[in-house]
């Protein structure tokens, strides 16, 4: 695409995360939300979704075949895209989300990459299991802000996981006033400004989803970190990674 045809989408896709979201379900939300951005979707979220690529790579890196992947808010199933053919080596790859936008695009993508092994499940993460009853890896990459009953999401990733499973986190968030000791502490403004800013967009930000990511799991690892955003100059906000074993 030119850089004037780019230039274009960014604005149309800018243009409609400022408008208002509409609808009486989560569901009609999300689909209000994303059904305009669709096909947008992927080429600016790349520059604003930052550390997905670091976790997904590292997630498929084992060498045990046949597992079983469930990605809760897989949207378009561009996260799949980093691992590249290590695909192959999973028994089945869920990708689990609300918006059939998204889902719809994900399933040109799979037919394009051929990806027999890659399903599209529109589902309520909270609801959802896969039809084996159990996976070996769970993934939430900044979906977790967007589901409003995030502790029922990840204790549902937690019953079908399997012992020794592993759930992988890549999200904006902002810490505590008083983090634990080695834990990043952000700054006044990080803490009240983001959760402002990215609520009107249904999304929010707050410190506790990683502290009970943390209570949860057994913890592999945990990276803080500060992101830039399009078109946002100077400024940066803060997203982790965080990878867990299940006791």
């Amino acid at each position: 695409m030119s850089i004037l045809s780019n230039l274009i989408g960014d604005l149309k896709t800018i243009y409609h995360l400022a408008k208002p979201v509409q609808g009486d379900t989560h569901q009609e939300r999300l689909e209000n939300f994303y059904s305009t951005q669709s096909r947008d979707y992927d080429r600016f979220r790349k520059r604003l979704l930052q550390g997905r690529k670091k976790l997904y790579q590292e997630l498929a890196r084992g060498d045990e075949d046949g597992k079983i992947w469930v990605d809760c808010g897989g949207g378009t199933g561009s996260n799949l895209e980093s691992i590249g053919e290590r695909i192959s080596k999973f028994s089945k790859i869920y990708l689990v989300d609300l918006s059939p936008s998204l889902l719809k695009v994900a399933q040109e993508r799979i037919a394009d990459r051929g990806w027999k092994n890659v399903i599209t499940v529109e589902a309520d993460i909270t609801q959802f299991s896969p039809p084996e009853g159990v996976a070996d890896i769970v993934t939430f990459s900044y979906s977790l802000t967007m589901i409003p009953d995030w502790f029922a999401a990840i204790e549902q990733a937690e019953k079908f996981l399997k012992p020794g499973g592993i759930i992988g986190v890549v999200d904006f968030y902002v810490s505590r006033k008083h983090p634990p000791q080695g834990w990043q502490r952000h700054s006044f403004f990080d803490r009240h400004f983001w959760p402002i800013w990215f609520a009107t967009d249904n999304v929010f930000l707050c410190p506790n989803r990683l502290a009970y990511l943390n209570h949860k799991l057994e913890r592999v690892d945990l990276t803080e970190s500060m992101g830039s955003l399009p078109f946002l100059l100077g400024l940066k906000v803060p997203y982790y990674r965080f990878i867990g074993r299940k006791y």
